[in-house]
């Protein structure tokens, strides 16, 4: 079992990433999340999980031990395997996978490919006491698109939307485009509401 690997990147893109130790390629499956955290690096380390089956040995990088965890606790519910528990990981932070649970939003889960009603109702029913241990453990992962988001929403409630149209704007732009400041994102938003 792997703790981590830390190398130099050879090769990159949204869904994996290819670490270089020694001459030694290491295919490692990554999300979105983790994607935009390392993207522009030279060099990163990578929590790992390891899945072996029959016809398989992958393994699963992840920025931060805290998303390693989460991951680890989406595979433990029925019906959710590693591939659909990385999208559910690239297409919601931390925090939103967090609070879905918390509050019991089946809508939020739901809005995730591959995630029906049924599977949505079944995570947050096997996880809502898990999330609330391990989320008193340390602090919230910080993601910076979620900065962003939230300095560009703030400065367009200031500019009198309402921040539901906002929001719906601005998630609409960044699931489009991962790099982008404030300003441009800002710009986009204001021309599409």
């Amino acid at each position: 079992m792997f703790e981590y690997i830390e190398g130099k990147i050879a090769e990159i893109n949204p869904s994996f990433v290819v670490i270089d130790i020694n001459g030694l390629g290491y295919f490692i499956n990554i999300s979105l999340q983790t994607y935009a955290l390392i993207e522009d690096k030279n060099t990163c380390k990578l929590f790992i999980y390891q899945v072996i089956r029959e016809d398989s040995n992958s393994l699963y990088g992840f920025y931060s031990k805290k998303q390693r965890e989460l991951f680890v606790m989406l595979i433990s519910v029925s019906g959710i395997g590693a591939n659909t528990a990385r999208t559910i990981l690239s297409s919601l932070s931390y925090n939103e996978i967090k609070e879905a649970i918390q509050l019991g939003n089946v809508n939020v889960l739901k809005s995730v490919k591959g995630i029906g009603i049924k599977t949505a109702q079944r995570v947050i029913i096997d996880l809502r006491d898990k999330i609330e241990k391990h989320d008193n453990n340390d602090d919230v992962l910080k993601i910076e698109s979620n900065t962003i988001k939230e300095e560009s929403l703030s400065a367009l409630v200031m500019l009198g939307f309402s921040k539901k149209d906002a929001e719906k704007s601005i998630d609409r732009i960044l699931k489009k485009s991962n790099n982008i400041t404030v300003e441009e994102l800002v710009k986009q938003a204001l021309r599409s509401m």
